[in-house]
């Protein structure tokens, strides 16, 4: 069993709000702190959290309190927009974050959000990696939510990690460069990066900012709908702001009882009746080039009693759009039909054997206790060599089998 987490985010999400969520589930401030504080910044924020109510609902509220220019101790001010004041370019941050003895896991985490806020924030401004030096990636109350919420999700254990579709909000918002729309450039190129489902609720608020977006994107193994789970706690964070419907960001904590890794899929599928079956054929390399997971064909009989094929493609939820792009560019269908589902799935590595006629890989299949289930030699490997040694398919097959449960012992 693995421990999953779902963000439900019916009023968005921001670094503040994660950070909220995951205190209420359980995560010390202490430890939080005292992981935050080997980067360097210990006198730069403090981090403070009390349970305030939304709409008459209790939820934890974390506040990044900032020095004031002058130097005095540390204030909050619930109006200033919350990216921060300090800058740093990403340089800086990466070199902070790989000197810094925090878990190896946040290490990756933390940087891989920088580098996507980063590179959509270099988008949007038409500058380099190396020269972001926005507020919204510099600044302390950034590098301790992103941070913060990388560690707390480290100390809570989670596996994988889930969120709802969010909430495109409205209106302007005051930033570093001026007055900008909501949602803002920089939360649009992030969603583009991942084609994360969105919606409007009709508040025009900013809901998601740059940095909760970065966190998503980054982080987050698909959007949609929860993921089958056995619920254990909940953790809940509150934004800042009072909305029309609690500002409150839920987390959801459990485990997956499947015994395989489960992900989600889209199965794209069409009718066609009017198409050579040499075009199905280059159809499917097409498929696979833009990164189908599958793709097969069924005869049905159609309308009008024409024999005809189902086309039917697996892919991940990012690929949908570009697949479907496929399809209706090379075939002569006129619609798609698609379905998200969940695939249970083992994990898989390669090894290879050697045979008195060269190397073969294998494909390992193991459950979620690292038993191995499945071992299958690579069918181009085999075929390579039996076109080389003129011997029959079904012999390589065998040997690279033989050799295998061989070594195995």
């Amino acid at each position: 069993m693995s421990k999953i987490a779902y963000l439900d985010c019916p009023t968005g999400i921001a670094g503040d709000m994660c950070l909220g969520a995951l205190i209420d589930a359980g995560v010390p401030v202490e430890y939080l702190t005292e992981n935050l504080n080997r980067l360097g910044i210990a006198d730069d924020y403090q981090l403070r959290v009390e349970g305030v109510r939304r709409n008459g609902q209790q939820a934890m509220k974390a506040y990044v309190n900032i020095p004031n220019v002058q130097g005095e101790p540390p204030t909050f001010d619930p109006h200033r927009h919350h990216h921060g004041e300090g800058t740093r370019y990403l340089p800086e941050i990466e070199q902070m974050l790989q000197a810094a003895e925090i878990p190896d896991r946040v290490r990756k985490w933390s940087l891989a959000v920088f580098r996507r806020l980063a590179a959509a924030e270099g988008d949007v401004h038409g500058v380099s990696l190396d020269r972001v030096h926005f507020h919204e990636v510099g600044a302390t109350d950034a590098i301790v939510d992103i941070v913060g919420t990388c560690l707390g999700l480290d100390w809570l254990g989670i596996d994988r990690l889930y969120c709802s579709p969010l909430p495109t909000g409205g209106g302007t918002v005051k930033a570093a460069h001026g007055q900008i729309p909501i949602p803002s450039p920089a939360v649009l190129r992030l969603w583009e990066m991942r084609q994360v489902p969105v919606y409007g609720n009709g508040i025009d608020r900013e809901l998601v900012t740059p940095t909760g977006a970065a966190l998503t994107v980054t982080l987050v193994d698909s959007f949609g709908t929860p993921p089958a789970m056995t619920l254990q706690k909940m953790g809940r964070g509150a934004g800042s702001r009072d909305l029309p419907i609690p500002n409150i960001l839920r987390l959801w904590i459990g485990e997956d009882e499947q015994p395989q890794q489960v992900d989600r899929v889209y199965v794209l599928e069409t009718q066609i009746d009017d198409l050579s079956p040499q075009a199905i054929g280059y159809v499917f390399d097409k498929l696979f080039e833009v990164g189908a997971l599958d793709v097969f064909t069924q005869p049905v009989g159609m309308k009008k009693n024409r024999p005809g094929v189902l086309l039917t493609v697996v892919c991940a939820p990012d690929k949908r759009d570009t697949c479907e792009a496929v399809l209706f560019r090379e075939t002569t269908t006129l619609g798609i039909r698609h379905t998200l589902q969940y695939r249970s799935i083992l994990s898989r590595e390669f090894r290879s054997v050697k045979l008195p006629y060269g190397e073969v890989r294998l494909k390992i299949a193991r459950d979620t206790t690292g038993k191995i289930v499945n071992v299958q030699p690579e069918y181009e490997d085999v075929a390579t060599l039996a076109r080389q040694q003129d011997l029959s398919w079904q012999n390589i097959y065998r040997l690279a089998l033989l050799q295998w449960e061989q070594n195995a012992n």
